[in-house]
């Protein structure tokens, strides 16, 4: 072969091995590209496979429980214990209908804000508070045998809605109203009650929210099988048995706040004139009466308790603090082995503000039940004295309630002579007559109350401070075999936290959930599509 062959086969193959190496460049690219293409698109399938499962699985946990953290320190949005507890209890389904749209409650607070503002007052009143804890009752109650279904409605678009609850509510069902039912039974609570749900602190300028425990106790109320009928007696041929300039308050909370509103029907009676008929009633209740009964009343009271034989039935009996010349109260008390004495029960070292306002001790916790905070005081303003008096009959006396060991006695006349060493004394007291059927024992009781302040207005309703509210209607509930009653503390609403408009947390809304995420996908797509190019 010559040099010039020799030289052409050079060139030839070093042309071949370049255009091989080319091809196999261009294959290597091909291949890199294929390669993080194919990455590029599992990937992004990867990441909206990710957000698919993540949806899903988050709409299953919603149903389960709440998705929204409430972060605020008064725990304002979420559900006390005692209300996640009894809606999980729950056996029925309820239907909650609020007849105006959701964020009218932010608009009321926002409103008041603004009038306050102009006043130069700044406050805030965070209404919607309400729509976001029917969100959580109804979240809780799918953990439980029953449901919560909450809906709002326009009264004037879909008045049919509204109209069926009307055949079994004797009220007037109104715009801005709640409507809590559950088969045939159906409470109502009014733009005016859960306006009221914000109660104002003079003294610390805030506010506290009592709203929970009015719609915890309308959903165990409409739910409640056998609720307990209640005569409760307010007059005596006409003429009121109470002095009402002392006892109006005090009686009303008794009767509304502590009994209704936890269930028992109360129906207002004239104990001279109307049936005291154990048919139609389970309890009776006597409030401070300032004037004795005639024997016929006494005879209608004891009838009831016998039931013809079958007792069964309960009453409360509360004391006038002042009153003593009551002969034929106190021997209808004296059958049931209970004597209320002529003397108040003072208390200088365990009080609250003052001497008469004396603290008292649990005595026999069978008679009360479990209680949610046993460490919270018990309170009874101007408390006679109750004791045991020795009969030759079968009742069964408890002494339920105490005053402290340094309690002492003073005389009713002048509240200053001291009548007895001191020593603990009972102010609440429970005598039971039981009869006995076919192994079946069946018990009426009646319950004395030396206190007829307890129950009033402050204490029931500070129900974060004290255990009065606690203490009777546990004590009531138990006596009567009544359950599904519930005290919900209240909350005090702190001021030093930020608020936001619905505006402002749509906005939030936005860059959360759209922004910031779309946001972090096209980075990652330009970095994915420059690995590419690479």
């Amino acid at each position: 072969m010559s040099k010039k062959d020799i030289g052409e086969t050079k060139v030839t193959n070093a042309v071949d091995n370049a255009e091989e190496k080319a091809e196999t460049a261009v294959k290597t690219r091909n291949f890199k590209k294929l390669k993080y293409g194919s990455m590029f698109y599992i990937i992004i399938a990867l990441v909206i496979a990710i957000v698919v499962v993540l949806n899903i699985m988050a709409s299953i946990m919603s149903k389960r429980s709440p998705m929204k953290i409430d972060i605020t320190p008064d725990s304002r949005y979420e559900l006390t214990e005692q209300s996640v507890n009894a809606v999980k209890a729950l056996k029925k389904d309820v239907d909650i209908v609020v007849t105006s749209e959701r964020n009218y409650f932010e608009q009321i607070g926002n409103y008041y804000e603004r009038v306050a503002a102009q006043n130069g007052n700044a406050i805030e009143l965070p209404f919607e508070i309400i729509p976001e804890l029917l969100d959580k009752y109804s979240l809780y109650a799918e953990k439980g045998d029953g449901s919560i279904n909450v809906k709002y409605v326009d009264m004037d678009k879909d008045p049919d809605i509204v109209n069926k609850y009307k055949e079994n509510y004797s009220g007037d069902i109104a715009h801005n109203n709640i409507i809590v039912s559950s088969g045939d039974r159906v409470e109502v609570i009014t733009e005016s009650d859960w306006m009221n749900m914000l109660m104002p602190d003079q003294s610390t300028m805030s506010f506290s929210f009592v709203g929970e425990s009015t719609i915890t106790s309308a959903i165990m109320n409409v739910t409640d099988a056998n609720p307990i009928r209640v005569a409760f007696v307010k007059t005596m041929n006409g003429a009121s048995i109470c002095n009402d300039d002392t006892y109006s308050g005090v009686v009303s909370s008794f009767e509304n706040l502590l009994l209704a509103k936890n269930g028992y029907d109360c129906t207002d009676i004239d104990i001279a004139i109307e049936e005291l008929d154990p048919e139609k009633y389970d309890m009776v209740v006597i409030y401070a009466p300032s004037v004795d009964f005639t024997e016929p009343v006494i005879n209608k009271l004891d009838a009831f308790l016998k039931n013809n034989g079958k007792n069964g039935k309960s009453m409360i009996y509360v004391p006038d603090y002042s009153k003593t010349n009551l002969p034929n109260i106190d021997e209808f008390l004296a059958d049931w082995s209970i004597k209320v004495e002529n003397n108040l029960i003072i208390d200088e070292k365990n009080a609250d503000m003052s001497a008469a306002n004396i603290m008292l001790n649990v005595n026999d916790p069978d008679a009360i039940g479990k209680l949610a905070n046993e460490k919270l005081p018990i309170i009874a303003p101007l408390s006679r004295e109750l004791t045991a008096i020795s009969k030759n009959n079968e009742d069964v006396v408890k002494e339920v309630l105490k005053s402290c060991d340094e309690s002492y006695p003073v005389d009713l006349k002048d509240m200053q002579t001291v009548t007895g060493e001191a020593g603990a004394r009972t102010v609440l007291m429970i005598s039971q007559k039981s009869h006995s059927e076919q192994l079946k024992t069946v018990t009426s009781s009646l319950l004395v109350l030396g206190s007829s302040f307890m129950p009033n207005n402050t204490y029931l309703t500070q129900n974060a401070a004290y255990n009065n509210a606690n203490v009777l209607l546990s004590t009531i509930n138990t006596m009567t075999g009544k359950e599904g009653s519930v005290i919900v503390p209240d909350k005090n609403l702190q001021q030093s936290f930020i608020t936001m408009t619905t505006k402002q947390a749509r906005n939030i809304q936005i860059i959360v959930v759209w922004v910031i995420p779309f946001l972090i996908a096209v980075v990652g797509i330009i970095v994915l599509l420059r690995r590419r190019n690479k």
